[in-house]
Formats: C-alpha cells, structure tokens, sequence
C-alpha cells in the first residue's frame, strides 16, 4: 500500500474532538448494519471532505477498520487539499480496471485508518458510479473495513450522491452553510430516501456557537444521528 499524510483542520480542538465522539457515538447507536456511510450536502464548500475524514479518524480510534473513500469523481479536493498526496490513482482507475485497488488505497498517519482518493476526473462519473464494478468495489471493502466512509458530491447540485448512496447502508446530511433553505435540504434528504438508503440524520458543521470567557471556539460541530429517515434539516 501506498502511504499519505492527512491534513485535518481543528485536530487540537478540544470541542470539535468532543463533538466528533459523540457523533461517533450515535451511530454505533444505529446499529451493526450501519457500516457504510455517504456524507452529502446541498451545495458545495460546507465541510463534507474535512467532517469524512475527522469522522474516519474518530471511528478508528476505537481500533475499527476505517476507509474513506473520495468519490467526487467531478470535483475533487480532498487529495490535493487534506493530503501530501498529489495526482494520486484512486477510484476512478479502480472502477475502470487502469489499477488495482491494492495499489490505490493509501495508509495514513492514524492507524486503522485508510483512503482512497477520488483519482484522475473520469467523462462519464454517474455511468461508473452506477456500473456494477463500483457495487463490486463497496461490497468488497465492506467485507474488509468495519466502516467505509464516503464522501459524495453535493446532491443538491449533481446526481452523484443519490448514485452513490444506493450502493451504502445510510447517509449523512452535511449542513455548514447558514443561507441553506430548509426547503433544500428536505430535497436532498427525499432524494436519499428514494435511493433506498436510510437517511440517518444532519450533521451541522461551520457552527459559531459562542461559549464563556476563552471557551469560544471557531471550529464547533453541531450533530444529529438517530437512525431515523424523517428527519429534516433547517437553516
């Protein structure tokens, strides 16, 4: 395997940490069966790709088998923004037989935890995504990981996550932008639902929650997973 440095924003913070475990927490509350995960949202730059991996590195400190894959097979930052890693094999190649998956899954700093970058930007994302050799690939990891943690494109934008989802026991709604209508988030979240994938719940990122005195944070995480599929978010 190939090896990578993961660059996480809010690592030292001490809430964005608490916020993760408990996180964390709720969805070992969801069940056994909840062990592969898409992370969505409505638009794009609300923190999906730095919450994925923060959420991976979190499950693995309880020495779980963790695997983030990158599956922004449009517009991709996580390789090139959250990595020492630069033009990368990963998905894509994968899907379409140009490397092996051994070869394109890297280790990172935080054992138990590995990724798989999105790759080189394919013509045809929704064709591959939705081709029998990506469902090959979900359920072959699945078997290996105890979670697969994957980060979509945003639903409210592209067809990609709902793709993706199909393939996944439950997804995450990833809200960090305060102009998101509630109206839009509801689409997106009955979008889910009509992949068949249980929508565990919101994940509210970017929160500027003000605490006493130097307890005031930048990086605060709001949160909600409860196992339920009715759940809707507001801004």
């Amino acid at each position: 395997m190939n090896e990578t440095v993961i660059k996480l924003p809010g690592i030292d913070n001490y809430f964005v940490e608490e916020a993760f475990n408990v996180l964390r927490t709720n969805i070992q509350f969801c069940g056994q069966d909840v062990k592969v995960i898409a992370l969505t949202s409505v638009t794009q730059n609300e923190g999906k790709t730095v919450l994925a991996l923060h959420l991976g590195r979190s499950l693995s400190e309880l020495g779980k088998r963790v695997l983030v894959i990158d599956a922004d097979l449009r517009k991709s930052v996580m390789a090139g923004r959250n990595s020492n890693s630069k033009s990368v094999s990963g998905l894509s190649e994968t899907v379409t037989g140009m490397a092996t998956l051994q070869d394109c899954i890297y280790t990172t700093q935080y054992p138990n935890l590995d990724v798989l970058f999105s790759g080189k930007y394919p013509p045809n994302p929704v064709e591959l995504l939705n081709g029998r050799y990506f469902d090959e690939l979900i359920k072959a990891v699945s078997r290996v990981y105890d979670y697969v943690i994957i980060d979509t494109p945003p639903l409210g934008m592209v067809i990609d996550a709902a793709v993706i989802a199909a393939h996944c026991d439950s997804a995450l709604l990833v809200i960090g932008n305060n102009n998101i209508h509630y109206k839009d988030a509801q689409e997106v979240v009955q979008q889910l639902e009509k992949s068949g994938c249980n929508v565990l719940g919101v994940v509210l990122n970017n929160a500027n929650e003000q605490r006493k005195g130097y307890y005031s944070k930048k990086y605060n995480y709001g949160y909600y997973a409860d196992g339920s599929n009715k759940e809707s978010a507001k801004s």
